[in-house]
């Protein structure tokens, strides 16, 4: 860009640093700040722009007298255009292994200081803070014998703004987050911010617009999948691959193949197996009816055998953390299916934000490892080591079922869902239609206590053979008395996993 303004916009420009040595290096005109400042660079370069003649050749205003007078009494030009790129702040905190000494000296002063000082002066000169403006720059500037119209120089302060506040958010919540001790300590400031990395057709609903903002560093989160086929990404989906991405996080890629098929953020079937190719099999025969049209998260790279069974039906979006050349040749024959890569399905967000009229609610997220060694065993039959690895799989699952939830499992594939009813009866029910015969020597899983023995009889009537719940109700004792009548396993996770 520099060779253009030298050329054909005869700007002469002034730079710091190691920016004038590359602007030099390339052959173009450079003056240095501390050239131009008489003030040499100090403190390792901490302190290089923030000088009278630089501050005051920005915030200069033409128009007024007494400005035009301090300008010639200080030896100080006006700038027409100020470009700043700051210090990659969250690019290195996103990094792994960095200490705070490393984090605080990519925290810049400088930087935001002139950008603020050029967008508050938008009305006489141009601030840039992001080469993806630049093209649009050198259009306009060309078009208009340097200086940009009004509403161009406008937008870019607006942009600018936009951009320093997301760079203190940063700072300041990273910074407050050195500081928790516990994770019951709220700080009093919460900030949240983003850049619109998409807009999407609508929302939920074709009547509300809708935009995916995407905060932190590029590298993290959906911003960092790749899309290798399919439709644009609407907001639904992105909605139902975040829970789809939460359940296959209980399943990390060293451990055996896992698949979870989803519908409206709830999961219809999940699967772990031998093979891909096979969990995902049985993830979806665990509901085929529901599984049209739905999500697919898997917990290892997609192999052709995988693709094979993914092309059979009418499905959304399928992610995973890799895709093999041969899955990607068979995937491709379902042009409309959105294909993503996401390699780091585990990481998720710390905090969960939900709106309200007025404010918002943040909360921990429930990313809560279970230990089964540290559950308790309340009836007096007593599950075995397999028996014990099922339980576990259930629990790892309903925690992902809209509340009330009910899961029924079997060999580690789900066999019925009851979710978001508003009793717990009622979601027991539907769980265990869904299982049908199957249910007979299933577990059943619960992400909230028993208020009374009614459901463990339900169970017990349908089959199961083991209960895996929170437990906690002042009634835990006749849910007790009444397992132990029937014969049924029954586990106190002491953990409640209600998803609203």
């Amino acid at each position: 860009m520099e060779r253009s303004l030298t050329q054909d916009l005869d700007f002469e420009i002034v730079s710091s640093g190691g920016t004038a040595k590359a602007i030099s290096d390339a052959g173009i005109a450079v003056t240095k700040v501390s050239d131009y400042t008489g003030s040499p660079e100090i403190l390792g370069g901490r302190v290089k722009t923030l000088h009278p003649k630089v501050h005051g050749g920005i915030l200069a205003r033409p128009d007024q007298a007494n400005d035009v007078a301090d300008l010639s009494n200080n030896d100080i030009r006006p700038f027409d255009l100020v470009i700043v790129n700051l210090y990659p702040f969250e690019q290195t905190i996103a990094q792994p292994g960095v200490q705070l000494p490393e984090a605080i000296e990519k925290i810049d002063i400088g930087g935001p200081t002139m950008i603020r000082a050029a967008a508050k002066n938008y009305q006489y000169l141009t601030v840039l803070c992001n080469p993806n403006q630049y093209d649009d720059y050198l259009a306009v500037a060309k078009a208009n014998q340097g200086m940009p119209p009004l509403s161009f120089r406008a937008s870019c302060a607006q942009a600018a703004f936009w951009h320093t506040a997301n760079y203190d958010c940063a700072i300041a919540s990273y910074l407050t987050n050195q500081q928790v001790s516990d994770e019951s300590d709220l700080s009093a400031h919460y900030a949240l911010s983003g850049a619109l990395k998409q807009t999407l057709r609508y929302g939920e609903n074709p009547h509300q617009p809708a935009g995916w903002y995407q905060s932190g560093a590029i590298s993290q989160g959906w911003a960092a999948a790749e899309q290798l086929q399919g439709k644009a990404l609407s907001y639904n989906n992105l909605v139902d691959l975040e829970a789809a991405r939460r359940i296959i996080a209980e399943f990390p890629r060293e451990e055996k193949p896992a698949a979870a098929v989803l519908k409206h953020t709830n999961p219809c079937g999940v699967s772990v197996s031998d093979t891909l190719a096979k969990a995902y099999q049985q993830a979806f025969d665990a509901d085929n009816v529901s599984a049209f049209g739905g999500i697919v998260a898997l917990n290892q790279p997609i192999d052709e055998a995988t693709a094979e069974a993914l092309t059979d039906t009418f499905l959304e979006c399928v992610v995973a953390p890799g895709c093999s050349e041969g899955a990607k040749a068979t995937l491709s024959k379902k042009k409309n299916l959105r294909v993503l890569v996401l390699p780091d399905l585990l990481a998720g967000p710390v905090q969960t934000v939900r709106a309200i009229a007025g404010g918002f609610l943040t909360q921990t997220a429930d990313d809560l490892r279970e230990d089964p060694a540290q559950w308790n065993i309340v009836t007096e039959k007593q599950p075995n080591e397999s028996e014990l690895a099922e339980l576990l799989f259930s629990w790892r699952v309903v925690k992902h079922v809209k509340s009330n939830a009910i899961l029924v499992t079997r060999s580690n594939t789900t066999l019925g869902v009851g979710a978001g009813q508003m009793n717990r009866v009622g979601a027991v029910k539907i769980a265990l239609e869904q299982a049908g015969e199957q249910a007979k020597g299933a577990i059943l899983a619960s992400d909230g206590f028993f208020p009374f023995d009614d459901s463990v009889r339900t169970a017990a009537a349908a089959g199961i053979k083991a209960i895996v719940q929170p437990g906690g109700s002042i009634r835990d004792e006749e849910s007790i008395k009444a397992a132990n009548e029937l014969g049924v396993m029954m586990v106190f996770t002491g953990a409640r996993h209600f998803l609203h």
